[in-house]
């Protein structure tokens, strides 16, 4: 059956699910002190809900991978069966997820036995009080035994996600990719995005692609001769070193203000309350949680989620004066 095309041509084959927006961190770049207002329970979708509109994704619209995200998807209570379910279908999609790292250590060898391959933890700096003042909360050790247990599991390559903040922590880049080199994980450094729930995002504050290279001249970075496809992330290798599975280590850079990749992204997105959003950075979303609830088929699923994708926008317009950020933040939309 027909897939996920958009009226550019892209073609949408990696899906981006909200387990749920929740989160046991409060990072000053993404929600207030004191939190955000949750989902109602009865809002979200439920353990078969999520599975069911995995599986339409898969059979039905041409899926080959699926990321769980959240807010902070370990706190989803039937994780571990998501992906087993997920893990069981055919085709077998490819499964990941993207985490805190808080409780991994506790879950990795599960999440592995169930059928997840790999693993993305947001990790901002290894300097704990500046940890501390990020994420308001005292749990950087819990972060780096979250790493470490993962890659005994196996969910390999483990790749990290940072993000540099101006007068913040962007003097930390040499410093984490060491870490990363001496433990064979894979370093993805993220511009910051206008997706805070304080609406306080200043491109001008942000540090760019450009800087984030400047600070990593030393490591002699060469480019990558494999092709970057429809990944987000541009790559490079670091000429000495190698990853923990003996491949050439690379570090990676994923510029979505500065150096945008709209023209080959193959992403849909699936929030914890069966929302479909086709950009993250739309402004609007496809209900998919009252097709569900209402007794629709999963052919009529699926023509709601090709016409969702078919309205996708050409690019993010975060450069054009009549940008407007989204209303949800990160959170709430999943990465």
């Amino acid at each position: 059956m027909t897939g996920l095309v958009d009226r550019f041509g892209r073609v949408a084959t990696d899906l981006r699910v909200s387990l749920t927006d929740r989160c046991n961190l409060r990072c000053t770049y993404c929600m207030p002190a004191e939190g955000l207002a949750w989902l109602p329970r009865e809002e979200q979708l439920t353990d078969d809900e999520v599975g069911r509109l995995i599986r339409i994704g898969v059979e039905l619209l041409g899926i080959a991978e699926v990321r769980l995200t959240g807010g902070e998807p370990l706190l989803r209570r039937g994780l571990l069966e998501i992906v087993a379910a997920a893990a069981r279908l055919e085709p077998r999609p490819r499964l990941m997820l993207t985490t805190n790292g808080i409780g991994l250590e506790r879950v990795a060898a599960g999440l592995r036995e169930a059928g997840l391959d790999r693993i993305n933890v947001s990790l901002d700096t290894l300097d704990p009080e500046r940890f501390n003042r990020l994420t308001r909360r005292d749990r950087l050790d819990d972060v780096l035994r979250g790493l470490e247990a993962a890659a005994s599991a196996g969910l390999t390559p483990v790749k990290i996600n940072t993000v540099l903040m101006r007068g913040i922590n962007e003097d930390e880049a040499p410093q984490l990719l060491k870490f990363a080199l001496t433990y064979g994980y894979q370093l993805r450094f993220i511009e910051q995005m206008p997706l805070d729930a304080q609406h306080q995002w200043d491109r001008h504050t942000m540090v760019t692609a450009d800087e984030i290279l400047a600070a990593l001249v030393p490591f002699d970075l060469q480019p990558d001769p494999v092709s970057r496809g429809t990944s987000p992330a541009e790559t490079w290798l670091v000429p000495g070193h190698v990853d923990a599975a003996g491949e050439p280590a690379r570090v990676g850079v994923i510029a979505s203000v500065t150096r945008p990749f709209c023209g080959d992204c193959d992403r849909t997105r699936l929030t914890a309350d069966g929302q479909i959003r086709n950009c993250l950075f739309a402004t609007d979303e496809s209900d998919l949680r009252k097709l569900l609830r209402a007794g629709a088929s999963d052919p009529e699923i699926a023509e709601a989620w090709r016409t969702a994708m078919r309205g996708k926008r050409a690019g993010h317009g975060i450069d054009d004066p009549s940008f407007l950020q989204p209303a949800r933040p990160m959170s709430a939309i999943g990465g």
